[in-house]
């Protein structure tokens, strides 16, 4: 059994789905996978299913009817991984973002005494790569609106690649979590860090999808902004 699972929500990843499982079971460490998938039309699920034959008890999936929502698709991984009693629970895309090889480094942080470590790229050592000025602006801008108004010194609020402690995940109310998109992933880093658990950033290197379609969309982006004014006069405890 391993101590390590790493939940991927996809919807259309068809192109990357099966790369990604590959290249995270070569890694060193004996990580799991649960995939998270909203009903993909591509056949992302239908792919998994068939991986699964091949990595018995190491993959895994749950599916669900219809586009739900990032926050949520996390969130049913969360229940279900605190269930399965993993004790580092992780967040990351399908599309090769963010780099597998990372998990080690971010595991490593939370075995030497974090409970979350995020892969930041807005930290000493942290890159994009592959983005337009334009999205470079929107992230950086967005970093930096949150942590002006939350008063946190998280740089990269909205980063979507974490390693959790399953403390963490227990401790927090998911079913009080509001939002779907960034806004989910700044939530959620609020929330830990309110509660009083140690959050750190490593240094990443974030690429831009190669392959298939991004998720964005002015109504993820609109509910960052808005969003991030009601955490701030979030009772939280």
């Amino acid at each position: 059994m391993s101590d390590s699972v790493i939940i991927i929500p996809t919807y259309n990843e068809k192109e990357n789905i099966e790369k990604m499982v590959r290249k995270v079971f070569s890694l060193p460490h004996p990580f799991h996978i649960l995939i998270v998938d909203d009903g993909s039309p591509d056949g992302t699920a239908s792919i998994v299913k068939t991986l699964m034959g091949e990595f018995p008890g190491k993959l895994f999936i749950e599916e669900r009817k219809g586009k739900l929502g990032l926050g949520t698709a996390y969130i049913h991984g969360f229940k279900w991984a605190i269930q399965k009693n993993y004790e580092y629970i992780f967040e990351m895309d399908a599309d090769f973002s963010h780099n597998p090889d990372d998990l080690i480094r971010l595991r490593q942080a939370c075995a030497d005494g974090a409970d979350v470590a995020i892969g930041s790229r807005y930290v000493k050592g942290g890159h994009v790569e592959n983005w337009p000025l334009f999205r470079r602006t929107i992230s950086y801008f967005a970093s930096l609106y949150v942590r002006l108004i939350l008063w946190t010194s998280i740089k990269d609020a909205t980063a979507g690649f974490k390693c959790y402690r399953k403390r963490v995940l227990e401790r927090i109310r998911l079913d009080d979590i509001k939002f779907t998109g960034y806004a989910f992933q700044i939530e959620m880093k609020y929330t830990s860090r309110k509660l009083g658990f140690k959050v750190v950033e490593i240094p990443i290197t974030f690429k831009d999808r190669t392959e298939g379609i991004s998720k964005m969309s002015i109504r993820i982006l609109s509910e960052a902004f808005w969003g991030v004014i009601q955490m701030r006069f979030k009772k939280i405890s």
